[in-house]
């Protein structure tokens, strides 16, 4: 028997928890010469900013151990290109589109969330926090809960109400749970987690650092305990609010640590970037390991782990024998 893989982000269905991560599948077209889309739970775009942005200067990726550094910048056209060529392509597709936005300032978030209030094919807003605030000496939004807030509610109070508003958050910070529940507070209606942390390598032959901006965000598997302790930590304080796992996820069972986590959503990132068939691998991986293991839902897992223990298996034995 299959298992049923839907999932909920707030009132929004999708068909299976995979999804893409924010800048790791460009806004589509690229997957789409491997496969329909569709069969994603949902395709996340860059994150996109009020202006065109080239990025930042090369090198900007260097592989290290079990990991991607990246200090990309946030490279894209910009919201009008982006609402001009781009998501008009996934909403005539019919594609689950998660948009994310990333700004400097509060006002810039709040003009994005406008531009995209009445958009059409915009399943959910990802607001990615881990910017530099430019206005507070370019500490990240991500890293204080009062200013994370003040970016949510204000996006919040700007999207259509059908329209859920997912906070990314960031590793780097003192606790993660307050800044997640400032958001939670602020209107967020789910929650991503993790961005990636920051990181550096150095090159031993140029005796340089490796990346031309010095740090950047470390991806890949990595970063995965990382991201199940996160999950962890934030459901068990916030149970009712949805979780987008994200942070170095390759294969199903990698899913299914942040799922027992507490996250009813995963995101693929490193992984597209040398096997563009990864997402539809990993939720093939994650519903065989339910099945194998006796679930039939996959929301009957989500936070399972959390459970004392014990009350897995007499959960699965009742679950099996109505």
């Amino acid at each position: 028997m299959s298992v049923d893989m839907r999932t909920f982000l707030a009132h929004v269905e999708l068909a299976n928890p995979v999804m893409t991560a924010a800048g790791c599948a460009g806004s589509g077209r690229e997957l789409a010469q491997f496969f329909d889309l569709h069969r994603l739970g949902a395709l996340v775009t860059p994150s996109i900013t009020m202006a065109p942005r080239a990025g930042r200067p090369t090198p900007r990726m260097t592989e290290t151990p079990s990991g991607l550094l990246n200090a990309v910048g946030l490279q894209g056209p910009g919201i009008d290109a982006f609402l001009e060529r781009e998501l008009p392509w996934l909403a005539q597709r019919g594609i689950k589109t998660v948009v994310s936005i990333g700004g400097g300032t509060v006002a810039e978030y709040s003009a994005l969330a406008r531009r995209l209030a009445d958009a059409p094919g915009v399943s959910a807003l990802e607001v990615n926090l881990s910017c530099p605030n430019i206005e507070d000496r370019g500490r990240v939004f991500a890293r204080d809960g009062n200013a994370a807030a003040e970016v949510i509610a204000s996006v919040r109070s700007i999207m259509r109400y059908d329209v859920p508003v997912i906070a990314k958050l960031a590793p780097d910070v003192a606790d993660i749970v307050a800044v997640a529940r400032a958001c939670v507070e602020s209107g967020a209606d789910a929650l991503s987690m993790i961005n990636n942390p920051l990181g550096m390598a150095i090159d031993t032959e140029a005796l340089r650092p490796a990346l031309a901006a010095v740090t950047g965000g470390l991806s890949g598997p990595a970063i995965l305990p990382l991201a199940v302790r996160c999950v962890w930590q934030v459901h068990a304080a916030l149970p009712g609010t949805p979780i987008v796992g994200v942070g170095g996820v390759l294969s199903g069972r990698d899913a299914f640590q942040l799922v027992l986590a507490g996250a009813c959503a995963v995101g693929v990132g490193t992984a597209l970037f040398h096997d563009p068939y990864a997402c539809l691998r990993i939720e093939r991986e994650l519903e065989e390991l339910l099945q194998a293991r006796g679930f039939q839902r996959l929301a009957d897992a989500v936070g399972l782990a959390h459970r004392p223990p014990g009350s897995t298996t007499r959960h699965l034995h009742e679950e099996s024998s109505l």
